[in-house]
């Protein structure tokens, strides 16, 4: 039986097997007084892992637990670590505060960035309770189990020249360079989408895995943890309104499906 907690910054659906999904950056909401020091690009949200939660769906009645959280990535970015290091060093990426879009558009007024305390009361308040809910349904789900697969669900859009040149492979696996899940996790899943024949995939490449699969994902402890960056032309359109694509989406899903089993079969 699903059971679903809510708080003002996410909601948990607690499932009943050792899978937790979690959607960091699928929320869309931009408080007030954060919108008011903001461009108008930022109420776009250009940048939102979109419909996410619609294409886990079956997941969900399949009983594993979701995390979602409601508010933007242009708030807090819940996917980078707290001091907002950079996960890949050398390679351009966004902060913890994200001050411009992927396109490199300013998200804040000129003199209106967030500073140190913007950023720690940020921390405290949306950052901080996702993080909390993450470990506490991590720590359930194993102490019934044994064993939990952390799926770091995500997508962007299939051409972004700030992070990677060309155009991206249908599906990322990332288990930053095996250590984040059981050994040949990724190279597994990748193996299947190229037997379905219809889409590519790569292991450890251009995404490797941010910070929560690098933080939590603890093999040797029984906590396996992949991300899963899925070129958005696989089921959405990519450009405004970001209209969800019945037709892809129905394609796809079958071999999501199939993509958690086999990675909930591995571990």
């Amino acid at each position: 039986m699903i059971e679903t907690h809510e708080s003002p910054v996410f909601d948990l659906h607690q499932g009943a097997i050792p899978l937790l999904i979690s959607m960091p950056h699928v929320g869309t909401l931009i408080p007030p007084d954060v919108a008011a020091a903001m461009t108008d690009i930022a109420v776009h949200v250009d940048d939102c892992d979109w419909h996410l939660d619609r294409l886990y769906q079956s997941a969900l009645r399949q009983g594993a637990s979701i995390l979602r959280p409601f508010h933007a990535r242009y708030v807090i970015d819940l996917n980078r670590p707290p001091d907002s290091a950079n996960l890949y060093p050398g390679q351009d990426t966004t902060g913890l505060l994200p001050v411009d879009t992927f396109a490199r558009e300013a998200l804040y007024r000129e003199g209106q960035e967030p500073d140190a305390a913007e950023q720690l009361r940020r921390r405290d308040l949306y950052w901080q309770p996702y993080h909390r809910a993450l470990a506490a349904e991590l720590a359930r789900l194993r102490g019934r189990h044994g064993k939990v697969l952390l799926w770091e669900a995500h997508s962007i859009r299939s051409r972004v020249p700030r992070f990677f040149d060309g155009q991206l492979p249908d599906f990322n696996f990332g288990t930053v360079d095996g250590a984040s899940a059981v050994d040949g996790l990724a190279e597994a899943l990748v193996a299947s989408v190229e037997a379905e024949g219809r889409y590519s995939a790569v292991a450890n490449g251009r995404f490797k895995g941010g910070y929560i699969t690098r933080q939590y994902g603890r093999p040797d402890q029984g906590v396996h943890a992949l991300q899963l960056e899925l070129a958005q032309r696989t089921y959405m359109q990519e450009t405004r309104p970001y209209a969800y694509d019945e037709g892809k989406a129905r394609q796809l899903v079958p071999l999501v499906e199939d993509l958690l089993q086999t990675a909930l079969a591995l571990i």
